[in-house]
């Protein structure tokens, strides 16, 4: 056997040993569903160590939303699904513990749990608890989503999705929000095929990441990625994207959702309460526009880096600085 047969076999072996596996925390806002399904599968068959812990219902808007010093309660009607008692699409029962291993039929392995509270309380749950107890560490990954529903321009704001990676991050670890159109959705059999295609994407990504990080971090402190897939997925393309001014979504509080056209929309036209509501905006990007994740990811799959908490770039911090610095002697 030559040289470079050696090292190409050494190679291959050392890309295949579990010294390549990552150990990865899987959340989301939304619970058990088909995307989470299909992601935690496809990570497994690539030899990845992988913990779940979802909220226990859909959370979606809730953002970094944490109920502090509150004490969880078992399942119920009066704190979990208001027609179940229990978790969405049966993950755990009424009476069961108020955060745990999930109880559905195909998800007691010991790698799914859920939590009866916030995206980020299901996140903390992961770190804190269940990534302690099987590797004594954090993991070397937290990814949140695949969302059921692009998070793309100012909604991300209050996205559970995002809330989740920015976490993640601000604790220093790899971290990395992603999320599909809403055609990924099945609430019945939790086997939707496009749920595949988005996990086998986000797999794309994550070797890609693992290839040239080398032995080094998969990204670097104080960036966490925000990935949106398109609806349509038979060839997409990737495209750096960036937050920019452009968003897809409106949101507004009306003071009457049953007179609201898009509040009706959504078959709320016999509530008469106020609230928030939620529709596509459909003035087209303009041409500054075009790099905008909302506007890439209706054709593309958008990548955009960001940046963890609140500080601003450097610029704006010194225009600050001048602009108070009779205030900073």
């Amino acid at each position: 056997m030559t040289r470079s047969s050696l090292l190409l076999g050494s190679l291959a072996i050392a890309l295949a040993s579990p010294s390549f596996a990552l150990n990865i925390v899987l959340t989301n806002d939304d619970g058990l569903t088909s995307n989470l399904k299909a992601l935690y599968e496809a990570l497994k068959a690539k030899g990845h160590d992988v913990i779940v812990s979802v909220p226990c219902t859909g959370q979606s808007g809730m953002g970094a939303a944490a109920k502090f010093l509150t004490p969880l309660t078992p399942l119920s009607t009066s704190n979990a699904d208001p027609k179940t008692g229990g978790c969405l699409n049966g993950a755990a029962s009424a009476g069961e513990p108020a955060v745990g291993k999930m109880s559905k039929a195909g998800f007691t392995n010991g790698d799914y749990h859920y939590v009866n509270g916030t995206p980020i309380m299901a996140t903390m749950y992961g770190l804190d608890v269940l990534a302690m107890k099987r590797w004594n560490k954090a993991p070397d990954l937290v990814l949140s989503g695949p969302n059921e529903g692009q998070n793309v321009g100012s909604i991300v704001n209050s996205s559970g999705t995002v809330s989740n990676a920015q976490f993640a991050a601000a604790r220093g670890l790899a971290a990395i929000a992603l999320s599909a159109d809403s055609n990924t959705t099945d609430n019945t059999n939790l086997a939707n095929p496009l749920s595949s295609t988005v996990a086998q994407l986000s797999l794309t990504l994550l070797n890609q990441l693992q290839a040239k990080a080398g032995s080094g971090p998969l990204l670097p402190a104080g960036l966490a990625l925000n990935v949106n897939f398109p609806k349509e997925l038979s060839k997409p393309s990737w495209r750096f994207a960036k937050f920019g001014s452009y968003n897809l979504y409106a949101l507004k509080f009306v003071e009457d959702l049953g007179n609201d056209p898009a509040a009706k929309a959504y078959g709320l036209g016999n509530y008469h309460f106020p609230g928030v509501t939620i529709s596509p905006v459909s003035t087209p990007a303009s041409a500054q526009q075009q790099e905008d994740e909302s506007a890439v990811v209706q054709n593309q799959i958008a990548v955009t880096a960001m940046q963890v908490g609140f500080e601003h770039r450097p610029q704006a911090q010194t225009w600050l600085r001048l602009r108070l610095r009779e205030l900073f002697q």
